[in-house]
């Protein structure tokens, strides 16, 4: 009965520290709270999909698609279930030389994010440089 009370505080305390190595991985809301994102990692690179829609249905009541994408093969798609934050590095407590999809407008931008303590993470879209961007505050879903 020990050794087995002593192996599952030692799994415990394993995803404790796991879990605590990689604070970006969960699920989050936009501003907006229009859809929510579940940011997770592959490998050593961190992307998020659209997993949550407020509204998933257009106004004639059809699943929202991708229509607004450039690339007309993936205007078909749906858009709630988009992985639309890919290949972010994790360097200290911000994620950057990743890519933000906008399925309202379908664009893409270059984007980094910074965690701002447990609950809060800043998305910073941009063409170019950082400076010529935008960001929005994200906060986490329970």
């Amino acid at each position: 009965m020990k050794k087995m009370i002593m192996t599952l505080m030692l799994v415990f305390t394993s995803v404790l520290i796991f879990a605590q190595s990689d604070p970006i991985i969960g699920k989050w809301q936009n501003p907006s709270g229009e859809g929510r994102i579940e940011i997770y990692k592959k490998g050593e690179k961190y992307f998020g999909k659209l997993y949550w829609l407020k509204e998933p249905n257009d106004a004639q009541g059809n699943i929202k698609k991708d229509i607004k994408n450039p690339d007309k093969s993936l205007q078909s798609r749906q858009v709630q279930g988009l992985e639309i934050l890919t290949n972010f590095s994790k360097d200290g407590n911000v994620y950057q030389d990743g890519k933000i999809y906008d399925p309202k407008t379908g664009k893409t931008y270059s984007c980094k994010m910074t965690l701002q303590g447990t609950d809060k993470l800043d998305i910073r879209g941009y063409v170019g440089v950082s400076l010529f961007g935008r960001t929005e505050s994200w906060k986490r879903v329970n």
